[in-house]
């Protein structure tokens, strides 16, 4: 069934386009008003995709690994083939500059790649008993698709994320269910119309596309026993609900972040306040891995507000298809008015606001806030807005625990000359990655990344998610 370049009325299950009974309108975030209707789907419908996923199970491992690196090369040609169109719905629905569409649209393509090559290399082994009473043991340990992986991505990289998850999905022989984010679905759409031109040969209801409100399919989808993993990237909160309501499934998630960016006396200033600006204010600030907040040596503290300051000079909000904007609005009225809440909470309790601080609509502006007490919200919640907090430490031992406090914790940043205290800090920070004189990136997938506490369960990354969606089987000869 073909689709309009505006109207995506329509699921896919059990092989085949079907319009739904009801839709999402999605709002244009670059010109206001709707951009596109995009098709809801009904607990029925979750149903018939949970069955159809079940009955293609059998089909997806006959499958060959040639096959399914083929599907996903033929999928990064088609995301290339269609890499503007993709690029200017993600500014629609996003809101994102364009020249970071463009950028996620790259990521996308690359991750189906990459996801061909891990297949390739995805291999069993042979083992021998060496214990008492098994010296005569042979056994050949081989790696099986789970069954149906259930994809749930969120609306700050509708396209890329969505492709981390699908690609070492399919890669490794599941069938796959993807629900997009209900704000950003159509870059979805266009990905699941790529899917199914680039693979015709993909079983029938081997792939279901299923966007709708979470609070209408989410539970009946999650809490299916029928599922082998679910692979989530959302809010903490989010991550939580899915996981209490999921059965005996593989859990695979990467959730909320509060990053702190560690900056003591003997690092490159420039470097880091660069790092911090970049970190808190790229995408509006609405990414799991962004500088969240900026723990400054009291020594330093007023030197980085300065230089963080002029740095911000720099990001001014514009056309967002003109390739020279930086800044965006955040995706809702109510998340902008998250944010101002706990930017009034940081003043509120002593922080110095030095710029912004403050909404119109879905746009907040760049702000800095200075001495933030430790105290305030801002410094242990995830912000997703515009913000740079900066705080104080007077040693390592005070700035272990302000940015190990909270219940978050996936990147962390230090900045410093010293390779001692740099390794020190590593070792001790509490978060899943800590980068080095840098800001916090995941990059395409080639290292693993992940959170502990409530920021997630598991490693992301396409190798390593192509293994956590299989399992062992041992032959025992």
């Amino acid at each position: 069934m073909a689709k309009s370049a505006t109207n995506y009325e329509n699921l896919y299950i059990e092989g085949q386009w079907t319009a739904a009974t009801d839709t999402i309108e999605v709002t244009d975030l670059a010109e206001g008003g709707t951009f596109a209707r995009v098709a809801a789907a009904t607990p029925a419908d979750a149903e018939d995709a949970l069955a159809a996923a079940q009955d293609a199970e059998a089909a997806m491992r006959e499958t060959t690994v040639v096959q399914r690196a083929d599907w996903a090369l033929a999928i990064a040609e088609g995301i290339e083939e269609r890499a503007e169109e993709l690029a200017t719905v993600i500014v629609r629905e996003a809101g994102k500059p364009i020249s970071s569409a463009r950028g996620e649209v790259e990521a996308a393509a690359e991750r189906f790649r990459r996801a061909a090559e891990e297949a390739r290399s995805l291999d069993g082994e042979y083992l021998e008993g060496t214990t008492d009473g098994h010296e005569g043991w042979r056994a050949i340990v081989r790696k099986e698709p789970v069954g149906t992986v259930l994809c749930i991505t969120p609306y700050n990289y509708p396209l890329s994320t969505t492709a981390l998850q699908v690609a070492p999905a399919l890669a490794a022989g599941n069938a796959v269910i993807l629900k997009p984010a209900t704000k950003t679905p159509v870059s979805g759409a266009i990905l699941a119309e790529i899917i199914v031109e680039a693979a015709p040969e993909l079983p029938d209801g081997a792939f279901s596309f299923m966007p709708g409100p979470a609070s209408e399919i989410g539970d009946v989808l999650a809490g299916d026993d029928r599922l082998g993993a679910i692979a989530m990237t959302g809010s903490s909160g989010a991550g939580k609900h899915v996981a209490s309501v999921s059965g005996m499934v593989e859990l695979h998630m990467e959730l909320g972040g509060n990053a702190p960016e560690l900056v003591f006396p003997d690092a490159d200033l420039d470097s880091a306040a660069e790092a911090a600006t970049a970190g808190s204010l790229k995408y509006a600030g609405q990414r799991c891995s962004a500088v969240s907040r900026v723990l400054a040596h009291e020594g330093i503290h007023d030197e980085m507000v300065a230089r963080i300051d002029e740095e911000m000079d720099d990001w001014e909000a514009g056309d967002l298809f003109d390739p020279d904007t930086a800044l965006g609005p955040v995706i809702s009225t109510s998340q902008a008015e998250w944010v101002q809440e706990l930017v009034d909470d940081a003043v509120e309790k002593g922080a110095t606001l030095v710029r912004g601080g403050s909404h119109e609509g879905r746009f907040f502006e760049p702000t800095l806030l200075a001495d933030v007490p430790d105290d305030a919200r801002i410094v242990h919640e995830e912000q997703f807005g515009p913000v740079v907090a900066v705080t104080t430490f007077g040693d390592e031992e005070e700035a272990l625990s302000i940015a190990n406090g909270g219940d978050l914790g996936l990147d962390a940043a230090v900045f410093t000359s010293d390779y001692d205290r740099a390794m020190r800090l590593a070792d001790q920070l509490r978060a899943g990655g800590v980068r080095i004189n840098g800001a916090p990136s995941h990059g395409l997938g080639d290292i693993p990344f992940g959170g502990v506490k409530d920021s997630g369960i598991g490693r992301e990354g396409i190798g390593h998610t192509i293994e956590a969606f299989v399992e062992q089987k041992s032959i025992i000869l």
